[in-house]
């Protein structure tokens, strides 16, 4: 039986992820949790789930957590903005436990953007030359029911400063199955897969899904890049947070979140959610 460690199997990736995997055969899951009392009534009716405690910035809970453990997935936790320190002594950790594949959620066209911490993530574990498995997604679809929730729950408005650009929206219950099958099936090693939702539309056409959808009109106010960093800033969000959010709305500005690519639905072997499918599925977050 093969042991995967999931970190930030909680999370709106990590638990569509675990589902999947908990339908295999002979794969033990541990989810790695930083808050593990919380998360062990989320997998509670998983039998093939064990729940370690697990913190990036807490060398300690590295061993019990890594313990039999031959795969690793994780994604960036947004709150920490510098890999060198948040992320380098996990990596290096997992070099030495000699570990089979790493599965790094990054970021679709990474390559471009050297100052993104997932770029610098993604050349630490080239340069540590961990056997790897890279997935590029576009923008998530979830976006729109966490980070930008409470404009659109408060203002019926989608205060986002993407300009008029066209971004190609992904549903993250498809990264989740997509990062499990290529956690099962070896051809993926070494990969760099640039995973996109079926179209890219912008924000405009996005408010016109949702009006429709939840029977209440959405608005697009466009805001500057400036103002949407101080309102975050305002309402009391971490500084690198918004700033790698204002970086990410800037690159989209200028058209690097359009590109649309069929590798999630070769991965899936069916189409991957469109953006009507997700707002449909989370109306009860909006409304």
């Amino acid at each position: 039986m093969e042991k995967f460690l999931i970190i930030g199997g909680t999370g709106n990736i990590g638990f569509p992820l675990i589902e999947f995997l908990n339908k295999q055969e002979n794969i033990q899951i541990v989810a790695g949790s930083h808050n593990p009392d919380k998360a062990q009534t989320k997998f509670q009716n998983m039998d093939n789930v064990v729940v370690k405690k697990f913190d990036f910035l807490d060398n300690t809970t590295f061993a019990n957590a890594f313990d039999g453990v031959s795969k690793v997935f994780f994604v960036r936790p947004p709150q920490l903005g510098h890999p060198k320190q948040d992320m380098l002594p996990f990596l290096r950790y997992a070099q030495n436990q000699s570990i089979d594949q790493i599965v790094f959620v990054s970021l679709l066209g990474v390559e471009k953007n050297p100052m993104t911490p997932h770029h610098q993530i993604e050349q630490m574990i080239l340069e540590l030359n961990i056997p790897y498995t890279f997935i590029r997604p576009s923008f998530f679809m979830q976006n729109l029911d966490t980070t930008h929730l409470y404009d659109i729950k408060n203002h019926h408005d989608l205060f986002i400063p993407a300009g008029n650009s066209r971004t190609s929206f992904i549903d993250t219950r498809d990264i989740g199955e997509i990062a499990g099958i290529t956690m099962l099936d070896d051809k993926y090693l070494f990969q760099k897969l640039n995973i996109t939702g079926p179209q890219a539309l912008n924000y405009h056409e996005i408010a016109q899904v949702m009006t429709q959808v939840l029977g209440t009109k959405i608005t697009y106010s466009k805001p500057s890049l400036l103002k949407f960093r101080k309102t975050m800033l305002k309402r009391g969000l971490k500084k690198d947070f918004v700033n790698v959010m204002v970086m990410l709305y800037l690159i989209t500005q200028l058209g690097n979140a359009k590109e649309v690519t069929d590798t999630a639905e070769k991965v899936l072997g069916h189409k991957p959610r469109n953006i009507k499918d997700y707002v449909e599925n989370y109306r009860d977050y909006f409304i």
